[in-house]
């Protein structure tokens, strides 16, 4: 037992370290968003009137458009995949439970790229109906133009659908039985017990999927860009690069921390107050409906549907493009991007699980307002924009790097150089503010598995904080420690905004050769570095859906 005379001792010595490490994170969510805040109301670069007479307006309503028509869609896709999948037994029920996940393995600039080679007016389907019903000129042309707002809604749809479905997915997984047969009991068809229990008590899982895909909707640069949609996103890139305004950008971005901060109210509102458990351990297996004939051949298009359009029909052509052009895939360039990504989201995603790791178990073995603070306020860094996020870092830092140099130069005459804005430091300190809740999220659900007990038990033979977690919790905590890292380092070797506002000169990934490709139209040179972002990301996702699908309460 720990005697009264060092217990205190014991908790006062790691106050000053968490006190540092609450301080260094909250500071890292907290310097783009008020860098942006400082750059949009300072004086001097009030251009308010013209952005609102001529940017804003446009910018505005497509963001809207299009998280309206991707939040819809993600919404029907997902929520009527998902009951589908965990209800009812049809022909190919059990490979379309994998298949519906993959998806989230196609960045959106990616998927954008394919279907504008395939559905474009140059492309093989526009070509193939002008010459069965003899079109000769694109005025006469009745197909929809997949360059548009429109054809962004459908493209990031496609994509971003799985959200939903696995938030639904582990809903109704997690539901109990009993409920769903009490409302058959009186009366409610399997329908009308769909409308009325499982639906009602999914919504906050509803909320938090159709959530995540409107911020990966909104923070979207490549495919937004390429399909001429101007969001806001696209817009703080355009004013900033393009038009050398940055001012102007940072009243831009200073709109969609807005939107951002709306849509988290509009969430939180979405999931209600309610709190729902169940009231037993014991839970039975679900009883799976049997869809035979026409029924489940319905189920299974339906179900179907969206796998062919997220993942089946890009995937097919980033492999045929790959395959006729293998030869990009050994060129220098081709490796040193895949090797810049590799390093990049490994450094990355180790980073952002140390970090993760320090903040939840801060808040385990000492739980106050500061860590808990700094563990909620790091899943802002997710919703926020990468071009916001590039807006708000590179000016700070910048500015730091250059009165650093300034100091040693004075002192003694040497010249630091850019140490942090101008090298790989920057992306980093960018990829950790982005990810960071994702390897938070996994280490926080490690360490709830792990029994209180565990640290009162060691700290009665004599351990202090560091030394619990070095020998007892981390050998428990591998598992989690492997996802969190692999999570995260898939999603910085999607990155694409930030990299390329942020990269140092003439360093490009993955994402950024894909994107210069695609920027000169040669989609088919783009394939091999579009294929192996995708192979990469399909690991963690097929692992995540393992999770999920055999999450069963009681289990």
């Amino acid at each position: 037992m720990i005697s009264p005379s060092t217990a205190p001792s014991q908790a006062q010595s790691g106050l000053p370290s968490r006190t540092l490490l609450g301080l260094t994170a909250l500071t890292l969510i907290a310097l783009p968003i008020l860098t942006t805040l400082y750059l949009a109301l300072g004086a001097g670069t009030s251009i308010w009137p013209h952005l609102l007479r001529t940017v804003l307006p446009g910018s505005i309503r497509d963001t809207l458009l299009l998280m309206l028509g991707v939040g819809a869609l993600t919404l029907i896709a997902g929520t009527s995949c998902a009951w589908l999948i965990t209800m009812y037994r049809f022909p190919g029920r059990d490979l379309l439970d994998r298949l519906l996940v993959l998806p989230l393995a196609m960045p959106t600039y990616i998927t954008a790229y394919a279907y504008v080679e395939l559905l474009d007016y140059a492309g093989p389907v526009q070509r193939a109906a002008r010459a069965l019903f003899g079109t000769t000129s694109p005025r006469d042309s009745w197909f929809p133009d997949i360059r548009s707002l429109g054809g962004a809604i459908f493209v990031m749809a496609a994509v971003l659908y799985p959200y939903v479905y696995l938030s639904a997915r582990a809903s109704f997984v997690q539901q109990s039985i009993c409920v769903l047969e009490v409302a058959r009991t009186l009366g409610r068809t399997s329908l009308g017990a769909f409308w009325s229990v499982a639906l009602p008590l999914a919504r906050p899982a509803l909320a938090a999927g159709v959530a995540l895909a409107l911020m990966e909707a909104m923070g979207d640069l490549g495919a937004v860009q390429y399909l001429g949609v101007q969001t806001l996103s696209a817009s703080i890139a355009s004013t900033w690069l393009q038009r050398g305004s940055l001012g102007g950008a940072a009243q831009i971005a200073l709109v969609a921390l807005l939107f951002i901060v709306a849509l988290y109210f509009i969430e939180r509102s979405a999931r209600g107050n309610g709190r729902i458990a169940a009231t037993t351990g014991r839970v039975r297996p679900i009883p799976f409906a049997e869809l035979r004939g026409a029924r489940g051949w319905i189920a299974l298009a339906l179900c179907s549907l969206p796998v062919l359009t997220g993942f089946i029909i890009p995937a097919a052509l980033l492999v045929e493009h790959a395959v006729r052009n293998v030869t990009e895939a050994a060129t220098p360039a081709f490796w040193r991007a895949a090797w810049h990504s590799v390093a990049l989201s490994g450094v990355a995603a180790l980073t952002c699980t140390a970090l993760g790791l320090a903040l939840a178990f801060a808040r385990r073995a000492a739980p106050d307002r500061l860590a808990a603070t700094a563990v909620r306020l790091a899943g802002l860094g997710y919703a926020i924009p990468g071009t916001v996020l590039a807006l708000g870092l590179l000016i700070p830092l910048a500015a730091f790097d250059n009165r650093l140099d300034a100091l040693m130069r004075s002192l003694f005459g040497i010249s630091t150089g850019l140490l942090i804005s101008g090298t790989l430091v920057i992306l980093v300190i960018a990829y950790t503010i982005r990810f960071l809740t994702v390897s938070l999220g996994a280490l926080d659900a490690g360490f709830d598995r792990l029994s209180p007990n565990l640290d009162a038990a060691s700290r009665t033979l004599g351990e202090t904080a560091a030394s619990t977690l070095r020998r007892v919790h981390l050998p428990l905590l591998v598992p989690p420690l492997g996802a969190a890292t692999l999570l995260v380092f898939v999603d910085c070797m999607k990155e694409l905004p930030a990299t390329i506002l942020l990269r140092p000169f003439n360093f490009d990934t993955l994402a950024t050769h894909v994107y210069s490709y695609a920027a000169l139209e040669q989609f088919d040179r783009a394939a091999p570095g579009a294929l192996a972002i995708v192979l990469v990301g399909l690991v963690p996702i097929l692992l995540l859906h393992n999770a999920i699908a055999g999450g069963r309460a009681g289990r």
